[in-house]
């Protein structure tokens, strides 16, 4: 059964010139790019779509990191993909991160590490919908 996920790179990921290697580690493994677009997002969609994290001590900052320069959005198909996603993009700390995953080889910090995914297929639905009319 075809899943749909959401991926977003994140400002450090754009700025180091990163875009082209990531997104052919998405289609290497058959995931199908159904959406992208370059934007730089606004801060009621970056509230909308980390609402989870809001009060933490980290809330503030994360969104003003998401809205501080480009990211390029994306809505990835294919067999499993969120949990393949998921695996791709490897720990959220890149610290943590094995090499080979796009954190491992891209992150440097928690604060700025390089990409977002969907956690279940109900978060891509939910994200999917905050980024793409």
């Amino acid at each position: 059964m075809t899943e749909k996920t959401y991926a977003m790179l994140k400002p450090d990921a754009v700025a180091a010139g990163h875009i082209g290697e990531i997104i052919s580690r998405f289609e290497n493994v058959g995931l199908v790019i159904e959406r992208m677009e370059l934007a730089t997002l606004t801060p009621q969609q970056a509230a909308a779509n980390y609402a989870e994290h809001e009060g933490k001590p980290f809330y503030e900052g994360l969104v003003q990191y998401v809205t501080s320069g480009p990211v390029v959005k994306l809505v990835l198909a294919g067999e499993g993909a969120v949990a393949i996603t998921r695996k791709l993009m490897g720990a959220t700390n890149p610290v943590d991160a094995l090499p080979g995953t796009i954190r491992g080889d891209f992150g440097l910090v928690m604060d700025a590490n390089v990409i977002h995914g969907s956690d279940s297929p109900e978060s891509a639905e939910r994200e999917i919908a905050i980024f793409f009319d």
